[in-house]
């Protein structure tokens, strides 16, 4: 955990304007993953920084993401806000199955 909290704080040290994640919360407990979607939150809403991730961890996600693109083999699936999403029967099907 203390290294993605290294990670994100060099990413920071650049001042972007865009922070593009990629499975910002692979490897975390629980606990560390709630601390990151603080950590996100703030990030946007302190430093007025647009965040950009790809990310499996949908607890992560339904925190942090006003919008979700769901993707399967290259192909959107769904479009919408983290519910929206998680609802869609595309993505229950290419998912969960049928």
């Amino acid at each position: 955990g203390v290294r993605k909290v290294v990670e994100l704080g060099r990413a920071l040290a650049t001042q972007p304007r865009v922070l593009l994640l990629d499975e910002p919360a692979s490897g975390l407990n629980t606990e560390e993953t709630r601390d990151l979607a603080f950590w996100i939150e703030d990030i946007r809403a302190e430093l007025g920084i647009t965040v950009v991730m790809v990310e499996h961890d949908m607890s992560l996600v339904s925190a942090v993401a006003d919008r979700v693109l769901c993707m399967s083999m290259g192909r959107r699936l769904a479009l919408g806000t983290p519910a929206e999403v998680q609802s869609h029967p595309d993505v229950i099907a290419a998912y969960l199955g049928t």
